[in-house]
């Protein structure tokens, strides 16, 4: 018996990755129906309101098909092994904020006050701006770890975000919050993008400081008590939402901004104490300000009894809750199926109806079951993110991914709390759903971002190279 090598039988083994698969066309077959959901329900608004299919039906399902493609397409060239519900999601909901918002534009009595008719075709616009964003940042944005050496620079340019609304003559005071600037004849929310910056910032912070904030002095009541030397950061980002919340009036950007570190320093701590801490401090500053502030304190009068500030409204008396009332009486009508899209009232709320409070409209017209499948929708979103951080493979990564997601989810709960009733108004805007360029926009950087981490983590690692030398020989029998 011989043994030679065949030729035509060498094999070596050239594999470059352990092969996985991308999701991409996954992702495509949900974006379809990310699609079709709302043109479907633009078709229910029209006939319910005219008896007629509205004539702009097809550019719009046009308009958003074609951003979603966008969308899809560079996902899978930037970014192929990225989580592929995260775009689906968000233009889900996109979709449905525009049908929302022209169904509020076709209402007499808010053209009437110059609060709608036009306010559909703007924020398709600050839709594809959105989407023009999330492209910059798949194809600028290579690997997310870039970030982290602008960790101080984040935190100076988050600064200078919170802070413009107080320069004279570029800060604008809309209905008691200096939140917003003055561009020529946009207006813009910096803190929507200071969001995305601070936890930038958080996530590079704490990433060299987790081990020394994990240290404990004693132990207290079941808590490990941190030392005093580290109690300098909370205290620090505490004081800076203080600040916010006492010169701005704007509670939301505060609770947003301390409750996202204080989420992130536990993740990277895994010290209970910290959400204690966080929670105990958050609540003595908002009590503090509320009992010298007067726009806080008007907030919560109308929290705490917003029927009798709603009656003092309507003789005459300064009242702070027509707007909140309304939006319970919409929710209270839409009953557990809702009126059904285009035949509710919750253009009754007025100023601020389709957007601060275009929950309530989806409440009356899609009713409980509505109001419970969109907040499954933010649900799916935060759950992806975390998710991502779960996989994510580098330290930085696992808490960007978490900042941003308990960003968004925070986001979601003072907005619905404050328009259930359940907390405080807040004045900021439900993402993707609300009319707004400055959240929109923002809020597709955010996605941008997950999805690019989640590339990163998803993607098949190298496996060893093999010994170019070995040979596979076959034994030849005579």
């Amino acid at each position: 018996m011989s043994s030679t090598t065949n030729p035509s039988t060498h094999h070596t083994s050239t594999i470059g990755a352990i092969g996985a698969p991308s999701r991409r066309n996954t992702e495509l077959a949900l974006l379809v129906f990310a699609v079709v959901i709302p043109v479907f329900a633009y078709a229910n608004v029209g006939l319910a309101l005219n008896d007629e299919v509205p004539a702009g039906l097809l550019s719009y399902g046009l308009g958003l098909g074609l951003l979603a493609g966008v969308g899809h397409l560079v996902v899978r060239k930037f970014a192929p092994y990225a989580d592929p519900l995260l775009l689906p999601l968000a233009t889900l909901l996109n979709g449905l904020g525009l049908v929302a918002i022209w169904r509020l534009d076709q209402s007499e009595l808010l053209q009437s006050i110059k609060q709608a008719g036009t306010a559909a075709p703007r924020q398709l616009m600050y839709t594809a701006m959105g989407i023009a964003l999330f492209v910059a940042v798949l194809f600028f944005l290579k690997d997310h770890r870039v970030l982290q050496r602008y960790t101080y620079i984040s935190m100076l340019g988050a600064l200078v975000l919170l802070l413009l609304p107080l320069v004279p003559g570029l800060g604008r005071n809309i209905y008691g919050a200096k939140i917003w600037i003055q561009v020529g004849s946009f207006s813009i929310q910096p803190g929507e993008f200071a969001k995305i910056v601070l936890a930038i910032f958080f996530a590079g912070y704490l990433m060299v400081k987790r081990d020394a904030l994990a240290l404990a002095s004693r132990r207290f009541m079941g808590l490990y008590l941190p030392r005093g030397r580290d109690l300098g950061p909370i205290l620090a980002v505490w004081a800076m939402s203080i600040l916010i919340l006492v010169f701005e009036t704007d509670l939301g950007t505060s609770l947003l901004f301390f409750g996202m570190f204080v989420i992130m320093l536990y993740v990277a701590t895994e010290r209970t104490s910290w959400i204690v801490f966080g929670l105990l401090m958050s609540a003595a500053g908002a009590v503090g300000v509320a009992s010298f502030e007067p726009h806080i304190q008007q907030r919560v009068d109308a929290w705490l009894d917003p029927m009798r500030e709603y009656t003092l409204s309507r003789e005459g008396v300064v009242g702070h809750s027509e707007q909140a009332m309304q939006a319970l009486w919409a929710f209270g009508s839409g009953g557990t199926l809702g009126t059904g899209w285009g035949q509710g009232h919750s253009d009754l709320i007025r100023f601020a109806a389709n957007s601060d409070f275009i929950l309530a409209t989806f409440g009356e017209e899609l009713g409980l079951a509505g109001v419970m499948a969109l907040l499954l929708l933010y649900a799916l979103i935060v759950e992806r993110g975390v998710r991502t951080a779960l996989a994510a493979r580098d330290p930085f990564g696992k808490l960007l991914a978490i900042g941003l997601s308990g960003a968004f989810a925070l986001q979601v709960f003072v907005v619905a709390g404050g328009v259930m009733g359940l907390i405080p108004l807040t004045g900021m805007t439900m993402p993707f759903l609300a009319y707004g360029g400055s959240s929109v926009i923002a809020n597709w950087a955010l996605i941008g971002i997950l999805i690019r981490i989640s590339d990163t983590a998803r993607r098949p690692a190298p496996a060893p190279a093999a010994n170019p030398d070995a040979e596979m020989t076959q034994v030849v029998r005579p």
